[in-house]
């Protein structure tokens, strides 16, 4: 899956799974404009793609801020040439029982998990549409598809990002541009690590492959929907998830 001459944009990749990603579509050849909201961590990420021999711009920026997404795709495009693909992958949690979560809360969520995908794919597809030739993939959740107690915003967004996908997807597919979504299941991230023993062992008991993935599992699948053999898929939901939601 060859990606050269390609131009990847890819938000939240200061580390975790937007890391993998960027780090995956580099090596398959493509340039790649790495975003986060952390300059530090998107400045790392984007030496280790050059250290390993790709090429790679540092654009901090906030998904929420619509100046912001603007100017990510702007130096993007100035300063890489293109931008053909765009991974919406920026995104937060603030748990807490639906009850006593505050209206900051689920507002932060929504905003970043969603809005942040709504306002990055807008800003990119001016280019696409122009060379009529794009992807849009959004990093979603296996918790949009079947729910989880205690991440009523996480879950509202995440479900939201699968109906925007199948509704651009619709939108766009005419101008050879494909939108698809991957729903994660739990992947073995900083944050998965923080969990309590108890807790890490009641979800390996949802997992049917007995295991967490990793974030180069969720890349592969990314690197794939970018590559020229999904050409005729769009509008889908890669689950990634050792089978948590199969049925």
């Amino acid at each position: 899956m060859d990606l050269t001459s390609r131009v990847a944009v890819v938000t939240g990749s200061g580390r975790g799974i937007g890391r993998a990603i960027a780090l995956r579509l580099a090596q398959a050849g493509a340039a790649v404009a790495v975003s986060d909201i952390d300059p530090a961590s998107a400045a790392q990420t984007a030496q280790e793609v050059e250290a390993a021999g790709g090429r790679a711009l540092a654009v901090p920026a906030d998904v929420t801020a619509p100046a912001d997404t603007e100017r990510l795709i702007t130096e993007a495009t100035r300063t890489l040439g293109r931008a053909d693909i765009l991974v919406n992958n920026a995104g937060i949690t603030r748990d807490g029982l639906l009850m006593r979560m505050s209206d900051e809360d689920w507002d932060k969520v929504l905003q970043t998990n969603l809005k942040g995908a709504f306002l990055c794919s807008r800003a990119a597809l001016r280019p696409m549409l122009r060379q009529r030739w794009g992807r849009i993939i959004n990093i979603a959740s296996v918790v949009g598809i079947i729910g989880n107690a205690g991440q009523a915003n996480y879950a509202a967004a995440k479900a939201g990002l699968i109906g925007l996908t199948r509704s651009l997807a619709r939108e766009v597919a005419a101008h050879g541009v494909t939108v698809n979504a991957i729903a994660p299941g739990f992947i073995d991230t900083d944050m998965t690590r923080r969990l309590a023993p108890e807790w890490k062992e009641a979800l390996l008991k949802q997992i049917p492959l007995g295991a967490f993935g990793a974030p180069e599992d969720v890349a592969e699948a990314a690197l794939f929907l970018a590559s020229e053999q999904a050409r005729y898929i769009t509008g889908h939901v890669l689950h990634v998830d050792g089978g948590m939601a199969m049925g």
